[in-house]
């Protein structure tokens, strides 16, 4: 590794978490920050993942470049969200087609299914949260919804397919980053749902924001460090 790769891999995890605390304290305690450094520093922050992934992932060609269309997409998704009610469908839509890369891009490394037990209990989980939200999803939502949250569970349950059919050989420790890196996103997702659907949740933005970047930084991290 050369010095200037050195200096950015110290570098690029502090200026992200510095973005992300910035968003974070800007979009869930005006009080402290002005909600506008949120409309600056929330997609800064995705951006700044989609570097760490830039970086990496040159022995995983394919992987890489479905990884980072689903980073892209998930920038997309950030924007949009910044206004939560009229940009509430697009960014629906545009993180639907980030867990299409995602899983398209986990599949490269393993074949889609080939551990069924990650598929059951994401299904389990998913399933619970629907139908808990159910009742409160409009019904003009309800079929855009369903889709989103079974290509949610099957990323996340690719993602620990992969895991755990790595075990013991040389990309386990990247699968692992994949494999939580899901587990967050589903976490993250469903706090998001649960305060849109359900009722607010205390400090919502802080929890879902707070679980969904280490998500995409893990996501990101799944991919092999580049040798200079």
């Amino acid at each position: 590794m050369t010095v200037s790769a050195a200096k950015t891999a110290v570098a690029l995890p502090l200026l992200t978490l510095l973005s992300a605390a910035v968003a974070i304290l800007a979009l869930s305690q005006p009080a402290q920050l002005p909600p506008a450094l949120g409309f600056v520093f929330k997609p800064l922050t995705t951006v700044l993942i989609l570097l760490h992934a830039w970086h990496r992932g040159a022995s995983e060609p394919r992987l890489a470049r479905w990884l980072r269309a689903g980073l892209a997409w998930s920038l997309a998704g950030d924007i949009a969200l910044l206004w939560p009610e009229a940009g509430f469908l697009p960014g629906l839509i545009s993180f639907l087609i980030a867990h299409v890369c995602y899983i398209a891009g986990f599949c490269t490394r393993q074949r889609l299914g080939a551990v069924r037990w990650p598929f059951l209990m994401f299904g389990v989980i998913a399933a619970a949260v629907l139908g808990r939200l159910w009742p409160s999803i409009p019904g003009a939502l309800q079929g855009p919804v369903v889709v989103y949250v079974v290509c949610l569970a099957a990323m996340a349950a690719q993602a620990w397919a992969w895991w755990r059919r790595s075990v013991g050989h040389a990309d386990e420790p990247l699968a692992r980053w994949a494999a939580w890196g899901g587990t967050l996103f589903v976490l993250s997702d469903a706090m998001l749902a649960i305060n849109k659907f359900a009722g607010p949740l205390d400090m919502a933005s802080f929890w879902v924001l707070a679980s969904y970047w280490p998500a995409q930084w893990c996501i990101a991290s799944s991919l092999g460090r580049s040798r200079a």
